[in-house]
C-alpha cells in the first residue's frame, strides 16, 4: 500500500524506482509525477485491447518489438498481466546488454511471465522461442525504421493488434532531400519539402501515412490519434491497428501511387515487401 495517491495499489514500487518514475526514497517530484501521468495515459489506450483478448481466450501473448529497456513491457505486465492467471510479455531487442538488464530486473521483481530475446528482425519472424500466436505487438518510440520492423513482425505473425508510437523518422526525409531536384520537375507537391524544416516534418508525416496504408492493405483497421500527455516529445502520434482480415480495397494501389508521385520508389521494398504483399 502506498500513501502517494497517483500510485495504484497493485503497482510495484521497486519497478517504479527502477524506471526512475519514483525517486530512490520513493517519492514523486514534478518531473516524475508528469512521467507517471504519461504512463497512465498510454495505458488507457492499451488496457482495453488486452482485456478484449483475455475475454476471448483467457490468455495473451504480447511482443514489445524494439523494446530497448522494456519500459512499456514492464508497465503493461505490472498494471495488467500480473493480476491475470495467464498471459506473457516478450521483449525483442537487438542490444544484448539491454536484454540482459531486463532479464535481471524481471527476475528481481518476480515477473515470471516476462521473457526477453536478443534477436534481429529477421530472426524474430520465425524464432522458435517466440510463440506461434502473437496477439499484440507494441513499439513505443521505436526510432526510424524500428517501427517498420515491428510492423513487419506483426504482419508476419498476423497479430490481432499493433500499438505503435513512431519516433525519429529520418529515412524518408533523406530520400526526399536526395531526389529534391528531380522531384521539382515531377510534381509541384515537391514545394512541401523544398526547405529543410519542411522536409523533416513532411517526411515524418508521409512515413506514417505509408505505414497506415501498408497496414490497411493487409487487413487492419486503424485508429490514428495524438498521444496527448507526452508533452515533452514532438513524436506524439499513436497508431492502433486491429486485424479484421479485410484489406482496404485501394490501399495497395494508393501506397504505390504515393511512392511513385513523391519520387520515393527506392523505398518500395520497405513499405511493400514482396514477401508480405499476398496475405
Amino acid at each position: 500500500m502506498t500513501l502517494i495517491p497517483e500510485i495504484k495499489p497493485q503497482q510495484s514500487i521497486a519497478l517504479l524506482k527502477a524506471l526512475h518514475i519514483l525517486t530512490r526514497d520513493g517519492k514523486l517530484n514534478q518531473d516524475t509525477r508528469r512521467k507517471l501521468k504519461q504512463v497512465y495515459h498510454l495505458y488507457q489506450f492499451i488496457e482495453p485491447l488486452m482485456q478484449e483478448v483475455m475475454d476471448k481466450q483467457s490468455d495473451l501473448s504480447l511482443v514489445d518489438h524494439g523494446a530497448g529497456k522494456s519500459y512499456l513491457g514492464f508497465i503493461l505486465y505490472d498494471l495488467f498481466l500480473k493480476q491475470q492467471p495467464a498471459g506473457q510479455v516478450i521483449g525483442i531487442e537487438t542490444r544484448a546488454e539491454l536484454v540482459q538488464k531486463s532479464r535481471e530486473l524481471a527476475a528481481e521483481l518476480g515477473f515470471e511471465r516476462m521473457a526477453f530475446e536478443h534477436l534481429s528482425v529477421e530472426q524474430s519472424m520465425h524464432a522458435p522461442q517466440i510463440p506461434a500466436r502473437v496477439d499484440m505487438v507494441t513499439a513505443l518510440h521505436a526510432c526510424n525504421t524500428a517501427t517498420d520492423d515491428a510492423i513487419r513482425f506483426g504482419l508476419a505473425r498476423k497479430a490481432q493488434f499493433m500499438v505503435l508510437v513512431p519516433c525519429c523518422q529520418a529515412e524518408v526525409a533523406e530520400v526526399l532531400r536526395r531526389h529534391k531536384n528531380a522531384s521539382f520537375g515531377l510534381t509541384p507537391l515537391s514545394e512541401l519539402w523544398r526547405h529543410p524544416i519542411h522536409t523533416r516534418e513532411f517526411g515524418s508525416q508521409i512515413t506514417n501515412v505509408l505505414r497506415c496504408l501498408q497496414l490497411e492493405a493487409h487487413g487492419y483497421q486503424l485508429t490514428v490519434t495524438e498521444l496527448v500527455g507526452w508533452e515533452h516529445s514532438m513524436k506524439n502520434e499513436l497508431i492502433i491497428a486491429r486485424r479484421t482480415g479485410k484489406p482496404r480495397g485501394d490501399a495497395q494501389q494508393r501506397l504505390a501511387d504515393i511512392l511513385l508521385s513523391l519520387n520515393l520508389e527506392s523505398l518500395r521494398a520497405r513499405f511493400m515487401p514482396e514477401a508480405l504483399t499476398a496475405d
